[in-house]
């Protein structure tokens, strides 16, 4: 054993002494062990969250949907409804003659419609209604995540007008307001409406908004300022 000690000082090629030098040599170093585990739970964890980041980007995709609804007549109205079944939210895009789109939030889990009118700088807030939980639960009640249209028929379809009252005096900052209403009204005023049984003689209806729903009921909603 001492000469083979030896001899493995002075030359490692000597098939006789391949397993007489201590086994210190062929181990890893503990720095090079710790990093190499380091590497590897690095790349676990990365993995893991892109997977995360896929899964919830195909969960709020596979949320929206759009839908396309007909008039009376058969015709195609420039409206269309924009359904986010994770947040709650139903938003409709109602285009005018003149190619200006208005925009109407139904926020179901804050419980608030916001308008937004195509050729004023405002919006404008109330509280939803149990009519308007109704209407807007046949569109997030949908599981199929696709492209539909809605036929809605003449003599069935029921219409009406709601008026409501802006309150001058009660003018919001659109920074207290959550999403998605804080992103739409960031560059507006702010003001809250209440309902009314209309205008009367001596004010004027400054803009109406038409929503038709699938359940085949459509709203005229017009505004007009209330005094301060």
């Amino acid at each position: 054993m001492v000469r083979c000690w030896r001899h493995s000082e002075a030359s490692l090629e000597d098939p006789h002494c391949m397993h007489c030098g201590p086994m210190s040599s062929f181990r890893i170093p503990h720095k090079v062990l710790w990093g190499s585990l380091a590497v590897t739970l690095l790349i676990v964890v990365i993995g893991l969250g892109v997977t995360a980041h896929l899964g919830l980007q195909r969960k709020t995709q596979s949320s929206l949907q759009v839908v396309r609804i007909p008039d009376h007549t058969g015709e195609f109205i420039n409206q269309s409804a924009l359904i986010d079944k994770h947040n709650n939210v139903v938003t409709y895009f109602v285009t005018s003659h003149v190619n200006q789109t208005s925009t109407v939030i139904f926020d179901v889990r804050q419980g608030l419609v916001c308008y937004k009118p195509d050729n004023q700088d405002s919006c404008f807030l109330r509280r939803m209604e149990s009519l308007d939980y109704e209407n807007v639960k046949s569109h997030l009640n949908k599981s199929e995540t696709q492209v539909s249209q809605v036929w809605l028929v003449g003599n069935e379809t029921e219409r009406h007008t709601e008026f409501m009252g802006v309150l001058p005096s009660s003018r919001l900052d659109a920074s207290t307001l959550q999403e998605p209403l804080q992103s739409l009204c960031k560059q507006a005023s702010v003001y809250w409406t209440r309902r009314s049984d209309g205008p009367g003689k001596h004010r004027l209806i400054y803009f109406c908004i038409d929503i038709c729903f699938p359940s085949n009921i459509c709203v005229s909603v017009c505004f007009y300022y209330l005094p301060e």
